[in-house]
């Protein structure tokens, strides 16, 4: 377990306490989107952890992990995505999920009989360790256009924003650079500007909260809790995959597998599944005191 501590702001937990924070949560909020923008913004409510619900029971909804409504309502709306998901296929379905995004914010937000004109500007950012397009560049901004005149002014109000914390290409900001360098690590020595130093001087306060230490702990029970239940369960699926390759499994014993909380048996079982000659030769020996 990483204690609290050694977390750095592009993991969930401390991005997440510290803009729902009471005192800190808006200022650190706007430090980060400033910097990243360029530009002055106006007053930020802070949502962390906003759920957009589908339409029904069998539509997807969506958390965002940092949600910001400018002046209530008049202004623009901005998504904060912290990413540690580096796998190919969460890496490939990026620009998917960035659309869907885009299309819940814009639906929770635009009243009926509203005209589109007022549909209000929304921005998706991530802050990824990882390179979501290969390029090397820290910043990859992408917004509609037209293929056949790529020229054409064609402003929809939405934008989404890529930031690679290790990228070099494009030139971006050295405050940018700053910025991304210590989201990924979050130490003092990192804070070299006077923003950053202000900033890790209110993400210290946050990790020395007792209440955020508290629901650090409650978090990471139930991470652990759901761990040990996808390992019980990856094993269990383990010795179901041996057994059919021996035979046909019952419904019975496929039930009393799957059932099976201790994680000592299921590795007993394991092995028996690996030399048995039958499923009911691991039948026998499996579930015969």
């Amino acid at each position: 377990m990483r204690q609290l501590s050694e977390l750095n702001l592009v993991d969930n937990f401390l991005a997440n306490s510290l803009t729902s924070h009471k005192r800190y949560g808006e200022p650190a909020a706007r430090c980060i989107l400033e910097c990243i923008l360029g530009r002055k913004l106006g007053k930020l409510r802070v949502v962390p952890q906003h759920f957009i619900q589908g339409e029904n029971m069998d539509r997807h909804g969506v958390r965002l992990d940092v949600y910001l409504d400018e002046e209530d309502g008049a202004g623009e709306l901005f998504d904060l995505e912290p990413d540690n998901n580096d796998g190919k296929e969460d890496m490939a379905s990026l620009p998917k999920r960035a659309r869907f995004y885009h299309s819940k914010l814009d639906a929770e937000n635009f009243k009926s009989g509203e005209k589109y004109e007022k549909l209000r500007n929304v921005y998706v950012i991530f802050i990824m360790t990882y390179d979501p397009f290969h390029a090397g560049r820290m910043v990859y901004t992408v917004k509609s256009g037209c293929v056949e005149m790529p020229e054409l002014l064609y402003e929809d109000g939405a934008r989404t924003i890529f930031l690679y914390t290790r990228g070099k290409n494009g030139n971006p900001p050295e405050s940018l650079r700053q910025l991304l360098n210590y989201m990924e690590h979050t130490t003092r020595e990192n804070a070299g500007t006077e923003d950053l130093r202000k900033l890790h001087d209110m993400v210290t306060a946050v990790k020395t909260d007792g209440e955020v230490g508290l629901a650090y702990m409650k978090f990471f029970e139930l991470e652990e809790r759901t761990l040990q239940k996808g390992r019980r369960e990856g094993k269990a699926e383990d010795i179901l995959d041996l057994l059919c390759e021996l035979g046909e499994v019952s419904p019975a014993v496929r039930e009393k597998i799957l059932a099976q909380k201790e994680d000592a048996v299921l590795r007993t079982w394991l092995k028996l599944a690996a030399r048995a000659e039958s499923t009911a030769d691991f039948v026998q020996k499996a579930f015969t005191n």
